[in-house]
């Protein structure tokens, strides 16, 4: 079994709840945009006439990691957080964290409400990257989500 097939199998645990998932495929990527977003406003490196933001060293990391664990999802993947990114980094600041908020309520809700489950982010932290990924492969019509 691969690694992301381990990973998968464990997030799944705790999602399966039909309700739950919809919260999830609503809040993951309002977080992801809105975190990017921000991350992607902040500037901490200049390298000759670009500045490098938080946003861009985050997505470098996570690509990375998911070049590690998924190959054929990395590049997808990269796309579509990009994509997001944008769409958060062109919101003001104070919608951004408006829209994160409720991204992390629609996940708080599926967990709370519907499947009854903490959220297994808090047992295995690393599930906050294993999230995105299980929601894009998903998307892309070939997970069995």
């Amino acid at each position: 079994m691969s690694a992301k097939d381990r990973l998968f199998a464990d997030y799944d645990g705790y999602h399966q709840n039909r309700r739950n998932k919809v919260c999830h495929f609503i809040g993951i990527p309002l977080i992801v945009a809105t975190t990017i977003g921000l991350l992607l406003r902040w500037d901490f490196v200049t390298v000759g006439r670009f500045g490098v933001s938080a946003g861009d060293v985050v997505l470098l990391g996570a690509t990375l990691f998911y070049a590690v664990i998924a190959p054929s999802l990395a590049l997808p993947m990269l796309a579509a957080t990009a994509f997001l990114g944008a769409l958060g980094r062109a919101l003001p600041p104070s919608w951004a964290v408006g829209l994160f908020v409720l991204g992390w309520i629609f996940q708080f809700v599926g967990h709370l409400g519907y499947e009854k489950k903490s959220p297994a982010f808090l047992k295995n932290a690393g599930h906050l990257l294993i999230g995105p990924l299980w929601v894009l492969e998903a998307a892309m019509g070939r997970g069995e989500r």
